[in-house]
């Protein structure tokens, strides 16, 4: 089932994510749901927060950046086949050159700034089996992963760009809170002018 994604404003997306146990209500088809409303959006990774749960779990689906041909053979074959779902993650470590990469938001409709992040991160997490990991991920992996680990944080990623360029996108986020935007896809808007 395609859910309404969660819009700019909502204060879902500031909550900090509660772990969950592999008892959770309609865990199986939470995460299918999410999977189709992601790919429904054209994306390439959703957080439980994004419509509308306070928890500790995302998807990533990184198959179009493997399209990429400015990118490196290896790293076009790693993004085509990573499709992963992480529940209760963990980053253990940070490391490596902080780079730049234009990031957009499912929840920030028509808003795309460059943010920095670390190269390599290394994330403990559970798997949709509950079956627990340790992994190092790097580049454009690494920072869907990032991206949307912020989000179980309650941050987003235009908390990580200057204050000139927030000025810049105010009248922007404005109209996401205000229901003024209007993507392709499913949205549920703050304000009772957007719903």
């Amino acid at each position: 089932m395609i859910l309404p994604i969660i819009a700019y404003g909502d204060p879902v997306l500031r909550k900090i994510g509660e772990e969950i146990s592999p008892e959770y209500t309609n865990l199986k088809e939470t995460i299918a749901n999410m999977y189709e409303t992601m790919y429904n959006a054209y994306g390439v990774g959703l957080a439980a927060p994004q419509v509308g749960l306070a928890i500790r779990l995302f998807i990533i689906d990184t198959t179009p950046f493997g399209e990429d041909d400015d990118l490196p053979l290896e790293e076009q074959n790693q993004l085509k086949n990573f499709k992963r779902t992480f529940i209760n993650a963990k980053i253990l470590k940070e490391e490596g050159e902080e780079w730049g990469f234009n990031e957009g938001c499912l929840s920030i409709p028509e808003v795309r700034e460059d943010v920095f992040r670390k190269d390599t991160i290394t994330l403990e997490y559970f798997d949709e089996d509950f079956n627990k990991k340790a992994e190092v991920f790097d580049g454009l992996v690494a920072r869907v992963i990032q991206h949307e680990y912020d989000h179980i944080e309650g941050i987003l990623f235009t908390d990580r760009i200057s204050s000139l360029k927030k000025q810049l996108i105010k009248k922007k986020l404005q109209n996401i809170m205000e229901g003024k935007t209007r993507p392709d896809y499913k949205m549920k808007f703050l304000s009772k002018k957007g719903r």
